[in-house]
């Protein structure tokens, strides 16, 4: 099935939950991941990547629309996203490409069944974004376990698939690709729900066999000093990413027998991180690296070769980037913006910091540049009720040149009131530009009692 002459097919392999230190190019030793360290160096390698909201239904809306979570709608879990939103489906089928959604949805809008699919309505046509094929659920972590996978289709129809769900998954695309008399270039998203939690027993639940060779493993920094569930749950988390990275590598290889891996984009990158409980109570929701830092790496035309891309890049960038790659007009609706004249090398201007929304375990914005984290806390508000505040307290700053792993708060050092103002400023101002109002922030009361003053020169505050 070849179709060099005609615009390129573009899939992406989307897992759920993904550190970026579990891949190899980020430093990882363990070599869970072959396969996207091999397009990280042969194709491009989104470096600096983060999710503009580490959760899993926000996250996914806006990869899907180009746009922060506050502007899609769906700015916590259980809310659906806009009927009428225009996003990488609507475009993508617009201009002559056969569309399918395979895997987790998330944005439907369905409430969770109790480990039975029967519990759990389908996601409507009307809230699946515009995708013509569908193989989908809403929330596979409460339908479908390891060695159950449960999906709908098209007509809404429950469809068990065999084998561990990653690789049912897996198949599942495979028969999309290969779908025989296709006449047109396909846009397929491929989401998993590994390396994710299942959420009935809370167990990180790795194919048979895959856990045991990373008992006692590897562990990073932060979760060495933090501690958390790590211990017990990085063994099963491994062993999902390293079946993951063999699934990514099965379908490079399905799409090089076909003739066609030349003429396909192909990106891998995940919604969120994990930081295993050291945090706060759960997994994610919060504004530290193990939260918001995700991989990213692209191959195929306009990527390959493209080397690293160090640019601070969100999630919201990535739907401009791939259909400017394809071709294709970005909507001006979409809030990011296409990182293809950053790679072409036609111009250096980009953002040097990107915007983090949270939300459910708190209402929070944060601020991350190339040296500093700066987070800020409507502590007067539930996260669950509201999206947005008119004001927050300064809670966090972190400095990434000495602490990569955000082990000491400077919030309250006195030596970095400098620091906090400039970012104050420039948060304020990121919030504004996302569409909300600008806010108020409180500063941190700072001291100097007990503190190892440090020297922060005039031209660090900017980085």
């Amino acid at each position: 099935m070849k179709n060099r002459g005609q615009r390129p097919n573009v899939l992406v392999f989307f897992t759920d939950q993904q550190r970026w230190d579990t891949t190899g190019v980020h430093g990882n030793p363990l070599g869970l991941t072959p396969n996207f360290d091999r397009m990280a160096l042969q194709g491009t390698h989104v470096y600096n990547a983060f999710t503009p909201q580490p959760v899993c239904a926000p996250a996914r809306s806006c990869f899907q629309t180009g746009q922060y979570a506050t502007t899609t709608g769906v700015w916590r879990n259980l809310l659906a996203l806009k009927e009428d939103a225009v996003t990488l489906a609507t475009c993508f089928g617009k201009a002559g490409y056969d569309t399918g959604y395979i895997g987790k949805w998330h944005l439907g809008g369905v409430e969770p069944g109790i480990f039975d699919w029967k519990e759990q309505q389908p996601v409507p046509k009307s809230r699946r974004g515009g995708y013509e094929y569908w193989l989908g659920a809403d929330l596979p972590e409460f339908t479908s376990d390891e060695y159950h996978t449960m999906l709908f289709d098209n007509d809404n129809n429950p469809v068990r698939l065999h084998g561990y769900r990653v690789d049912a998954y897996t198949d599942a695309a495979i028969r999309f690709i290969t779908k025989e008399g296709r006449n047109r270039p396909f846009f397929l998203f491929l989401s998993f729900l590994e390396p994710h939690h299942q959420n009935h027993r809370d167990a990180f639940a790795a194919p048979d066999g895959y856990a045991d060779p990373y008992v006692g493993a590897w562990m990073p920094p932060d979760l060495q000093a933090l501690g958390g569930t790590a211990a017990a749950h990085l063994p099963g988390y491994y062993g999902m990413v390293r079946k993951l990275d063999e699934a990514f590598g099965r379908i490079l290889d399905v799409l090089k027998s076909m003739d066609v891996l030349d003429n396909t984009i192909v990106m891998f990158t995940s919604d969120h991180g994990n930081h295993f409980r050291t945090r706060n109570a759960e997994y994610k929701r919060s504004c530290h690296e193990s939260s918001i830092r995700i991989p990213a790496a692209i191959q195929g035309p306009g990527f390959d070769g493209g080397g690293r891309v160090s640019a601070l890049t969100s999630i919201i960038d990535f739907a401009p980037t791939l259909l400017d790659a394809a071709g294709l007009t970005v909507p001006s609706t979409m809030q990011g913006r296409s990182l293809m004249p950053i790679i072409r090398q036609q111009t250096n201007e980009w953002p040097k910091d990107v915007l983090i929304q949270i939300s459910e375990d708190t209402v929070g914005r944060a601020l991350r540049t190339r040296r500093w984290k700066y987070g800020v806390t409507a502590t007067h508000l539930d996260g669950t009720k509201y999206s947005t505040s008119d004001r927050y307290e300064e809670t966090f700053l972190y400095d990434l040149q000495s602490d990569p792993y955000e082990l000491v708060n400077l919030i309250n050092f006195s030596s970095h009131d400098a620091v906090r103002a400039s970012l104050r400023k420039r948060l304020i101002k990121r919030i504004v530009e996302s569409g909300e109002n600008a806010p108020t922030i409180s500063p941190a009361e700072s001291s100097s009692e007990g503190i190892d003053q440090r020297l922060v020169f005039d031209n660090e505050i900017l980085e």
